[in-house]
């Protein structure tokens, strides 16, 4: 008894020591180590929403033991965003939440801004604009969509509601048509809304904003005589927009299309009219105005007058007015 008793706080101290060199040599082969790794980002979403301009990947700091740390890679590490209880709104902070493989700590990024939107499908009829050649004058001019829907074509986008906004769907025929009749088919559709075309092919939401029908063909007729073409009526931008708590959910122009006639050269130049701009100060509710169609110079049309109808909705986010 006395060989373990005798000079205890010596033995003791030694085991100590002991126990410190092999946790000294453990460290030295398997260290704390801190890694970096770009992994994909996984988005849950609910039905009725859409982030607009989302990354798709994001970088993460981990740290752990070198033996963990080096089984770290994007088949076991994991970054999602849940956004099935996300509010409308243009500057959003979502949080990004990473999981990997045990006995590895992830640092969890900073939370991302988005622009939070509400999902929405919207019917577009496909306008054809074509030219004729001097002499000619353009008849009949449809889209066909493939299989048996109905002519002229009706396609369907999915995406975010500020995006329809004066959304219109139409096939550009290069060259100018010289012949009675002509079948084609495979034109790529183009969409353009108020801020301009809309390129679909590089995804910029989640989910991806899409178009049911990229392509359709089209059907034509021209006769001998004066020159003409069809180009889409959009309108240019509010002067002021509605009142405060309300947004534009819709823009409908009728006709959303009109025939020009003039020389080869000067129809060359138009794609479209831009209608005047209106003024929605205050207004709390759909607003439709009459507005004259501005014919460039050297051309006319038939049609003198358009109507645009303005869809107001209330920001159900938005505070109510004082006194409501």
């Amino acid at each position: 008894m006395s060989l373990i008793t005798d000079d205890w706080r010596l033995k003791l101290l030694a085991v100590g020591l002991a126990v410190l060199m092999l946790a000294a040599v453990a460290f030295s082969q398997n260290p704390p180590t801190i890694g970096n790794l770009v992994i994909p980002l996984n988005y849950t979403m609910p039905p009725n929403l859409i982030l607009v301009n989302r990354p798709t990947k994001i970088d993460i700091t981990y740290s752990g033991l070198a033996d963990a740390i080096k089984n770290v890679n994007t088949s076991n590490t994991f970054a999602t965003v849940d956004a099935t209880h996300a509010s409308l709104g243009s500057a959003v902070r979502l949080a990004v939440r990473v999981t990997s493989i045990s006995g590895v700590t992830v640092q969890n990024p900073a939370p991302i801004v988005f622009n939070v939107d509400t999902l929405q499908t919207k019917d577009l009829s496909v306008q054809v604009i074509a030219r004729t050649a001097p002499g000619w004058s353009l008849g009949k001019h449809d889209a066909v969509c493939p299989g048996a829907q109905p002519t002229p074509c009706v396609v369907h986008f999915l995406g975010p509601l500020t995006w329809e906004t004066n959304l219109t769907a139409s096939v550009t025929i290069p060259g100018l048509l010289s012949a009675t009749n002509s079948e084609s088919s495979n034109w790529p559709i183009q969409l353009q809304n108020s801020n301009g075309f809309l390129d679909l092919t590089t995804c910029r939401t989640q989910p991806c904003a899409s178009l049911d029908v990229t392509a359709v063909g089209v059907h034509l007729e021209a006769s001998p005589g004066s020159t003409s073409s069809t180009v889409a009526l959009v309108i240019a931008p509010p002067t002021h927009k509605p009142a405060s708590g309300y947004y534009i959910t819709d823009v409908t122009i009728t006709p959303n299309t009109v025939v020009i006639s003039g020389d080869a050269a000067t129809l060359g130049r138009i794609r479209n009219i831009v209608l005047p701009a209106l003024d929605l100060s205050g207004k709390t509710a759909d607003y439709t105005q009459t507005v004259q169609i501005p014919y460039p110079d050297g051309t006319s049309g038939p049609v003198a007058t358009a109507t645009v109808k303005y869809s107001i909705t209330r920001d159900p986010n938005a505070s109510p007015p004082p006194g409501g």
